[in-house]
């Protein structure tokens, strides 16, 4: 260690009390973190691109300083999804430090990193006061059972109002009108069911017919239009596609 000659010369001053970091709640117990084996919790962080043409949720689940376990959400960016594909290799078996000193190829999934850094490290993490915390995996429970991110597409403009085009039950097949020109329902199929129907041998008619929904006073409404070609129905029935 190299002194400046001030302090070289500088005479000796006892330091009193020391009582260490404040402790910080870490899955139902207060941690003086010190090292980085000290930091345990699961959370999120929301990061976004200089441009803020797309962001991404990162959510991490570390234990004992190493992160265990990563679920890499991105959106309105085609070039990140593919880097999430890599960040999510990249980041299994890392300490909360290298990861936040790592490339994770889009700057976007990088800033998330940052975000969910500062949470954990500080201890608000959403485990902070879970006896235990969360078993890896249980970052998957964000999905849902389709295990597709909850996703919200809305499009809208003065001259003709709103679109709904995806909601976290799925893509919007038809908007449901009142006789004002008012959205009081809207059809969905779900594409998470529909999938995993077609995967077990079902007939595409039968996996469509069960991943279709509708949520809203459906059956009250004056005409259906579809949000993406404004075609206009007048069928009650949940039916994909639509053919009148």
């Amino acid at each position: 260690m190299q002194y400046t000659a001030e302090v070289e010369h500088m005479c000796p001053v006892a330091k009193g009390a020391y009582h260490g970091p404040a402790p910080i709640p870490e899955e139902g117990k207060w941690v003086q973190a010190k090292e980085i084996s000290d930091i345990s919790g699961l959370t999120h962080g929301v990061g976004w691109c200089a441009p803020q043409q797309g962001a991404c949720k990162l959510t991490l689940n570390v234990k004992d300083g190493i992160i265990e376990e990563c679920l890499v959400e991105t959106l309105g960016c085609s070039g990140m999804t593919h880097s999430a594909a890599m960040a999510s290799e990249i980041l299994p078996g890392k300490t909360i430090l290298e990861a936040l000193n790592t490339d994770l190829v889009c700057d976007a999934i990088n800033v998330a990193m940052r975000e969910i850094f500062l949470q954990i490290v500080y201890g608000r993490s959403q485990t902070a006061f879970s006896e235990g915390g969360l078993p890896v995996g249980a970052s998957l429970d964000d999905l849902g059972k389709g295990l597709r991110s909850q996703v919200g597409t809305m499009f809208g403009t003065k001259a003709k109002g709103a679109r709904y085009l995806e909601l976290a039950q799925g893509y919007v097949t038809r908007m449901a009108l009142n006789d004002k020109d008012e959205i009081i329902a809207f059809e969905y199929l779900n594409l998470g069911k529909l999938t995993d129907a077609l995967k077990e041998g079902k007939d595409p008619k039968e996996a469509i017919d069960g991943a279709m929904g509708h949520y809203g006073q459906w059956e009250a409404a004056a005409k259906y239009i579809d949000p993406r070609t404004d075609k206009e129905t007048h069928s009650v029935a949940s039916t994909f596609p639509v053919n009148e």
